[in-house]
């Protein structure tokens, strides 16, 4: 038995709490999964987990055995990368997951850029609208906008997530166009809802300094980026997207900026991945790609708003740049 990979699976079963899901993100069949379980338990001489068709528990065991698995495990990758480091690139599976628009914008039109830096990491990207569980799914990195609130992740800021407020020119026709956060009790809203909860987000504003939540009434909620911007387009209300996805439609008019003195709250955009005491050369090099992504493009970097003059240069060079469009929501954060 190959005591390495034992552990290896051990923790893996016990992380993603499935022994399909294990076997898949070892890219093992799960009958190979089973039995390398089943002869750890054999050779340990004892149990180390409950097995029902639900659920998966450790036993008093397993739990001190997994504690010790994660630090030998941490020790061997450690001491494996410092070696590596040295006179190998990069290499091996990479899981990243991202907001669908983030990577169609932003990170796909770059990858090979990306491939000809790092030619042996096989990157494997996933392009969802909802949170995901790395433990749980065996993802290396995520791309996540707002506060880290999972101590058991480490976040990189990479970013910033400007919003604008905004309505269809047929809507403020018929509605009026608010002037204030008080205004926007007789408004509807396009609302966003969590793919996780089903929760409606609520809309958050900066105001003097502080942030200042509203609940918007509305008869349409979505939670995909795109049909969030398409029913603001169709006058079914007032809508509050990241800056990067509506700036086409405020420059030819189809939408219209409301409540300008009034700025959504902006939010930190960040590279999460599991805390660990040594991080992987693939994830810290696909972190720090990212991270240059992102400070190429003004709006993203913070250096620019919808009131500067660089963010029209922006617009102007979009064929050329990548844009960024998703809705600045929490729905992300870990």
């Amino acid at each position: 038995m190959d005591r390495l990979q034992a552990m290896q699976v051990f923790t893996r079963v016990v992380d993603t709490n499935s022994f399909t899901r294990a076997a898949e993100t070892l890219d093992l069949p799960r009958a190979s999964v089973t039995t390398i379980i089943q002869n750890l338990e054999s050779f340990l001489g004892t149990r180390l987990m409950h097995r029902t068709t639900r659920r998966l528990s450790l036993t008093p065991d397993g739990a001190a055995y997994y504690e010790r698995c994660v630090r030998i495990l941490a020790d061997v990758e450690e001491t494996e990368a410092s070696f590596q480091s040295g006179n190998k690139k990069p290499h091996g599976k990479l899981r990243i997951d991202m907001p669908g628009s983030i990577g169609r914008l932003l990170v796909i039109p770059s990858l090979c850029e990306f491939h000809t830096r790092y030619p042996d990491i096989d990157l494997q990207l996933g392009l969802t609208d909802r949170p995901v569980d790395l433990l749980q799914e065996g993802v290396d990195c995520v791309v996540r906008v707002g506060a880290l609130q999972d101590s058991s992740l480490v976040a990189r800021r990479i970013g910033i997530f400007e919003g604008v407020t905004c309505a269809a020119p047929e809507y403020l026709q018929k509605y009026g166009m608010p002037h204030t956060l008080d205004d926007l009790e007789t408004h509807c809203a396009v609302n966003y809802f969590s793919s996780r909860t089903g929760r409606v987000i609520d809309w958050a504003f900066k105001v003097d300094g502080k942030e200042v939540e509203v609940k918007m009434k509305g008869t349409v909620s979505v939670n995909d980026a795109d049909a969030y911007v398409t029913c603001g387009l169709e006058g079914f209300g007032l809508i509050q997207p990241a800056l990067f996805m509506v700036l086409p439609h405020l420059e030819s008019g189809q939408l219209v900026e409301v409540l300008p003195e009034l700025k959504p709250l902006p939010m930190p955009i960040s590279a999460v991945y599991p805390h660990s005491r040594h991080l992987s050369p693939k994830v810290r090099v696909f972190v720090d790609w990212i991270a240059e992504l992102f400070d190429r493009c003004p709006l993203l970097s913070g250096r620019c708003s919808l009131d500067t003059p660089c963010t029209k240069r922006t617009f102007e060079q979009r064929e050329s740049s990548p844009v960024l469009d998703t809705p600045v929501m929490t729905e992300w954060v870990a």
